[in-house]
């Protein structure tokens, strides 16, 4: 009762006008600490899909070019089964120890991994250490990215504003588009920069090293911030466990479960709509694929600046509204929409935006309706395993189902992959309690 008492006095002088300023500038400096970290974290992320063909060679020689190129891929694919692990063990460390911690270690982490890979070796220098580090490297940034979705996702949501906490939240996905924005930007770059026998020799290496400096910057801002009040009140309140994973298994089942199953819809249309839509169309309409990838990353933009008005109306309209716009959309519109498609640039062009408008519903939402299934003394555990399972499972996946349909010649069948999960999604939005409004504890 005494830290009861004393946390309520502390709220209640907070709520005092004089401070109101004070924390306006609070929440904008997290904000910014959760979103330009976040974003580092993707830049991190993306390079080495980007560059993975510059240096496959360097750390896999072979006579066959496209057996380097795998190999590499191989280790790309396999930092995906690191992300439910890191997710476990970095979402128990930021409830155990704080949000700001743990944002600050998953940065940490990730900005490490790609300065040592600037660094390290060819296997003509150092033999198969090089290799061995290439993968070391690689699953410590999957097991950063794990951590980073539910710390980041917590931290923005804990310390947004009552009533703007799904626009708060919808910047958790701006921030992992502006990441894959800006690596390809910086992709962009450095072959145009270099030629393509500097590119291999060191230009993919100095990619790298823009990450790792850029993750300084991150790294920086997220030690400067504060710690976010719902996890100091639960550390008042005694209420931090030893092991908020058992907690969770134990207490929040249903919570973790439903976290699951709101990812699946999302996790299978972002896979399809904006990762492989271009090489669908090129492949069914011969739409050129650079005009294709052109009209993707316009879509995308669109995407990234609609997030925020989805946030907004998930604050005025509720959770349950929005989400279940956008399922009901895609089981609705998936086929037309795929069938529509056709080799004209302006077609794509539109078809590929409404797609995504949709997924903003899903999007705009994601971050904040997981947080709110559960308290802060698991919120940061609890958002990030089952999140990484369902990406894991269903994301991970999503290119062996599609590549699976059309070397059987079964193109027309992934519109029905998409409005199954969608009809999944449907069931799952319908039946979980609105959260809007909720108080976080």
């Amino acid at each position: 009762m005494e830290d009861v008492s004393r946390v309520g006095t502390a709220e209640a002088a907070g709520a005092a006008a004089p401070t109101e300023p004070a924390d306006g500038r609070r929440r904008m400096r997290a904000t910014v600490a959760g979103v330009v970290g976040n974003t580092v974290e993707w830049v991190d992320w993306s390079i080495y899909g980007y560059f993975a063909p510059l240096f496959a060679e360097s750390f896999f020689p072979s006579r066959d070019n496209a057996t380097d190129l795998l190999a590499t891929l191989a280790v790309f694919a396999l930092a995906f089964v690191m992300r439910p692990v890191g997710a476990a063990v970095l979402g128990t460390f930021a409830d155990r120890h704080g949000r700001q911690k743990g944002l600050a270690l998953t940065v940490l982490l990730m900005a490490g991994s790609s300065m040592v890979m600037a660094v390290t070796p060819t296997y003509a220098t150092i033999g198969i250490a090089a290799p061995v580090i290439l993968v070391l490297t690689r699953l410590v940034q999957g097991f950063s990215a794990g951590g980073e979705f539910g710390s980041s996702s917590a931290f923005l949501v804990e310390s947004a504003a009552p009533s703007r906490r799904a626009f708060t939240g919808s910047w958790q996905q701006v921030s992992v588009g502006a990441g894959g924005l800006i690596a390809a930007a910086i992709a962009a770059v450095i072959t145009t920069v270099f030629d393509e026998q500097q590119q291999a020799a060191y230009g993919w290496r100095i990619a790298f090293a823009v990450c790792g400096l850029l993750g300084v910057v991150g790294l920086w801002l997220r030690t400067r911030v504060a710690e976010t009040e719902q996890f100091s009140q639960a550390t008042q309140e005694g209420r931090v466990r030893a092991n908020p994973l058992r907690v969770l298994l134990r207490d929040h089942p249903r919570a973790a479960l439903r976290v699951f199953g709101i990812t699946i819809a999302g996790t299978v249309t972002y896979y399809v709509w904006i990762v492989y839509l271009a090489q669908y169309a090129q492949l069914t309409t011969g739409l050129p694929l650079n005009q294709a990838l052109w009209a993707n990353t316009i879509a995308q933009g669109v995407f990234i600046a609609a997030l925020p008005l989805g946030g907004k109306l998930s604050d005025t309209y509720g959770r349950k509204p929005t989400m279940l716009a956008f399922a009901i959309g895609f089981a609705v519109l998936a086929w037309p929409m795929l069938a529509l498609l056709s080799d004209n640039f302006w077609g794509f062009l539109g078809l590929s935006i409404l797609g995504m408008l949709l997924i903003v519903g899903y999007s705009a939402n994601c971050a904040t309706v997981m947080a709110e299934q559960f308290p802060a003394e698991v919120r940061t555990v609890g958002i990030a395993l089952p999140y990484a399972l369902a990406v894991a499972a269903f994301g991970g996946t999503a290119p062996y189902v599609i590549t699976w349909l059309f070397s059987h010649h079964l193109e027309s069948w992934v519109a029905l992959y998409l409005v199954i999960a969608s009809l999944i999604g449907v069931a799952v939005y319908a039946t979980m309690p609105e959260t809007k409004g909720k108080d976080l504890t």
